[in-house]
């Protein structure tokens, strides 16, 4: 019996409600959508999707509105099979051209006026966006250019300026996620030299960096790449123009090679499972996505200089057309299609549950289960057999192309000299070390492929591999010495720096070998090595009023964008010196977090200034009212690590007035809610000199489903009517950072009188058990060292805390440590719970750097661990933590008379 379209569509939309959170959220939004989808009415839902967001009140909402309609439509016709995986890929990518189109004509009328076409500014799309492949959460990755003479500017804006300005706007208008989500997460990364270009490349720049200094993984990624948005003709022709270097008439075996070398690289840097079975990652894994794309894309570029037939951007049709020229086999060509097919279509099976960039399987059956159920397949046994028989096809084909490829390099003869002197050093395997660092003066690295790079190179060489095979972890240090190599667009002035100060060559190796978060900052920013010479490089921050002085000084000539450059520039120096007085164990981990949150709030002050005067310049003010930032969690607390977001919340005082004075008024709402957006971009979106912070608002009154800020008093309502227990815990660590001295102290009183209402303790008590007993389900540590969630640990120790200051209304201070003293004193806690949350906090702080995975590091970065945390070795780390999880269990159980047993 065949089933009608309307039996598919409500099987599927049943499927999705069930397994698919992202796509049920869709349905209740999206009542027409969801209408038509369940009378399978699939083409007119698609046109319905599509225009999604004509009626938005601007363009930001109606980008949004379309491709989450589109996602929902897409999804459940992908479902219910009416929608064929080419159909559900181009559509996706249609959308993005769309969106990216709009955002390079809005940004660009808005500064020079309505009439004004985006001639001269070119985004080409690359990887899955300009194959025309894109998935339902994937990121797109243009190149952004332009020509100087052609761009629409004002007057007084030089061009280089005014495209920088345009690009920041499109990122901004595309990647802002604001109550209506986001349109695409845009990477600029793939532009010519993008670690140090700007956002975007002037044409000339970029046909020049193409034409002489473009590595062999560029060549690769402009197979697939394509005019997409803004001046499209201009965009062809400069693909035009650079053919020849993609495209090569002679065989060019060196950068085949190269690309088998990185994708052998890929794979053996894939942190997913390493067998088909629960965290397998689809894209990444061994006989997966990538490998299928690189398989194709190899031969391309071995072929397709001579065979224009061949420069296909298509996968697939890359494939068939290489079978079609018998440059490999018509089964490897069926094979490869049909796992490609079903590899992407899974994979978006994984994405249509969270709208996440998520590629690897569940790491539980009970999760594969219900992939396998939304995929409408048997069970989740049967997807893990048939992706493993899929994934083994791809992966014996890829072996070979590698075995091929390997045959291909000529061997290179490896200095005596050189050999000799490495096997002095205890490195594991001298001999491949000896081959790594010969290989390190070739074409290899850009830094050092001048003849003024390679001889300040030799200077310190002998050096630096002495430092590295000191280093605590010297095969760690080696491999992120390459990382910092290969991200340098210049090592001169490093090189240079090391030959100086050669004592700065065992700080390197140490950074190198014991802290993957700093060395990996390192490899993106080099120059951040440089403060490390400053005489007040193993100094604290001062005072918020301090830094801030020090972030808000504008050089003559800067603008909202520079200043938002240099605060990013300047925030990184010293979250990078805090990270290396932190593993050098210089000063207590409890003062490196006090000064990352002083750090944390002068960028808010200093933001939140320059985004309200830049907002106002257009939308004017409200002279009876004002924005101010509350930080709540570890921020309100004053406790940051280097990997904590930031906890924020709105809030203004109700002006009389019902509209802004400025030129474009807005509405009290309105207003308030873009400009918390403009404060939480300007903290957040990357720019030039990098990212910030990643900033979370998710504790504000009714958490994503409510407005961005809201007033005071529809804050203390909420507060006193609406919010749930954990909501009055959170705010229990609320601070107001951003705003007049007046209205801080008005938020302050507010939040102490709501704190203090009587609460009936029984109900207080069962609410926090409940409460705790979910995360213990949702949210299990990481490993020994995720101090916050493991049992008796830090979220453990606070719900302790909490409960203790809502029932008796005392020690409210947001800070942990200082309310933990004050209960101590009132009899409250055990003076045991001092010392016990010390260390856990102290410890923390340091394994947030020398073990972010939250697992027991390697022997050197334990050891630099226990020193950190102030004890003599790591096996009396171990023991201290788990004697401290011990006094926080027993207080657990002595306060809510119930046991906590705590994890092994």
């Amino acid at each position: 019996m065949v089933s009608t379209a309307q039996d598919m569509g409500t099987d599927a939309i049943a499927r999705a409600r069930a397994h698919a959170p992202y796509l049920a959220r869709g349905l209740e939004r999206f009542d027409l959508l969801a209408d038509l989808l369940d009378q399978g009415l699939f083409e007119e839902a698609l046109l319905a999707a599509r225009a999604a967001g004509a009626a938005a009140p601007h363009l930001g909402a109606a980008l949004r509105r379309e491709r989450n309609a589109l996602a929902l439509v897409l999804g459940i016709g992908d479902l219910a099979g009416v929608f064929g995986l080419d159909q559900v890929m181009s559509e996706l990518s249609d959308c993005a051209d769309r969106a990216l189109d709009r955002a390079i004509t809005h940004a660009i009328r808005r500064r020079v006026g309505e009439d004004a076409e985006p001639d001269g500014f070119i985004a080409l799309a690359l990887g899955k966006h300009g194959a025309r492949e894109l998935n339902y959460s994937s990121d797109i990755d243009p190149i952004l250019l332009y020509d100087p003479h052609r761009l629409p500017r004002r007057d007084r804006d030089e061009p280089g300026e005014a495209a920088q300005r345009y690009a920041r706007e499109i990122v901004s208008l595309l990647s802002e996620v604001t109550e209506e989500g986001f349109v695409f997460r845009v990477d600029l990364r793939l532009r010519p030299a993008s670690e140090i270009s700007p956002l975007a490349v002037p044409l000339l720049a970029a046909l020049t960096h193409y034409e002489s200094s473009a590595l062999a993984w560029e060549r690769a990624a402009f197979i697939r790449a394509r005019a997409a948005a803004g001046d499209i003709g201009a965009g062809d022709a400069f693909l035009q123009a650079i053919r020849p270097f993609v495209w090569r008439s002679s065989l060019d075996f060196g950068a085949i090679v190269e690309m088998g070398r990185l994708s052998a690289k890929i794979r053996a840097n894939n942190e997913g499972a390493e067998t088909v079975g629960p965290g397998y990652d689809l894209k990444k894994g061994r006989g997966g996505i990538r490998e299928i794309e690189f398989f194709a894309q190899i031969h391309q570029l071995i072929h397709g200089g001579r065979e224009p037939a061949l420069r296909q951007r298509d996968t697939r049709a890359a494939l068939e057309a290489l079978a079609r020229a018998g440059r490999i086999s018509d089964e490897d060509s069926i094979v490869l299609g049909n796992a490609y097919a079903r590899l992407r279509t899974l994979e978006h099976r994984l994405q249509m549950v969270g709208d996440r960039q998520v590629h690897a399987l569940p790491d539980s059956t009970e999760g594969i289960a219900a992939i396998a159920a939304l995929d409408g397949c048997e069970s989740g046994e049967a997807l893990i057999e048939e992706v493993r028989s899929i994934t083994t096809g791809v992966a014996d084909r890829y072996d070979a192309l590698l075995d091929t490829l390997s045959s291909e390099e000529s061997p290179k003869p490896t200095g005596s000299s050189l050999a000799q002197s490495i096997s002095s050093l205890p490195f594991e395997n001298p001999e491949e070390v000896a081959r790594r660092v010969e290989s390190w003066t070739g074409a290899k690295f850009r830094a050092l492929r001048s003849e003024p790079a390679r001889q300040a190179f030799d200077a310190i060489r002998d050096r630096l591999l002495e430092a590295l095979a000191d280093a605590p972890e010297p095969n760690h240090a080696l491999a992120r010495w390459e990382d910092l190599l290969a991200h340098m667009p210049t090592g001169i002035n490093l090189f240079r720096l090391l030959e100086a100060r050669p004592a700065l060559l065992e700080r390197l190796a140490a950074i190198l070998s014991l802290a993957p978060t700093l060395a990996d900052g390192l490899a993106s920013r080099p120059e951040l090595f440089d403060p490390l010479i400053d005489t007040g490089a193993s100094e604290l921050p001062g005072s918020v009023e301090e830094i801030v002085a020090d972030l808000a000084r504008v050089d003559i000539g800067e603008d909202y964008e520079a200043l938002l450059d240099r605060v990013r520039r300047r925030v990184g120096e010293w979250r990078f010196l805090l990270g290396v007085q932190l593993i050098e164990a210089a000063r207590d981990p409890l003062e490196i977090g006090a000064a990352l949150s002083r750090v944390a709030e002068a960028a808010i002050v200093v933001l939140g200034k320059a985004a309200e005067a830049e907002f106002a310049r257009a939308h004017g003010r409200f002279a009876d009212s004002e924005i101010v930032v509350m930080g709540l969690g570890r921020l309100g607390g004053g406790e940051l690590t280097h990997l904590s977001d930031l906890d924020i919340v709105f809030l203004h005082p109700q002006p009389e007035a019902s509209e802004s004075d400025g030129d474009r008024p807005l509405s009290v709402s309105h207003y308030y809610n873009r400009l918390a957006q403009r404060i939480t971009a300007a903290l957040s979106v990357p720019t030039a000199a990098g990212a910030l912070y990643e900033v979370d608002t998710r504790l504000r009154p009714s958490g994503t489903q409510g407005p961005l800020a809201v007033s005071l008093d529809r804050f203390e309502h909420y507060q006193r009517e609406e919010a749930w227990t954990w909501e009055h815990m959170a705010l229990t660590r609320a601070r107001p950072l951003y705003g007049t001295p007046p209205v801080r102290d008005a938020v302050d009183t507010l939040v102490r009188d709501i704190l203090v209402q009587e609460r009936d303790p029984q109900q207080l008590r069962d609410n926090i058990l409940a409460m705790r007993d979910e995360m213990a389900r949702h949210k299990p540590p990481l490993g020994p060292l995720d101090l916050k969630l493991v049992r008796g640990g830090l979220v453990d120790c606070e719900f302790i805390v909490h409960f203790l200051q809502l029932r008796d209304r005392v020690a409210l201070s947001p800070s942990l440590s200082e309310a933990i003293d004050a209960l101590c004193d009132k009899g409250l806690l055990s003076n045991e719970m001092q010392s016990a949350g010390e260390l856990m906090a102290r410890t923390m702080i340091a394994a947030r750097m020398l073990a972010p995975d939250g697992r027991t590091p390697p022997p050197a970065a334990a050891a630099a661990l226990a020193r950190t945390a102030r004890q003599p070795t790591w096996d009396a780390l171990e023991t201290a933590l788990i004697a401290a999880r011990k006094v926080v269990a027993e207080e657990w159980a002595r306060i809510f008379d119930t046991e906590l047993e705590l994890d092994t």
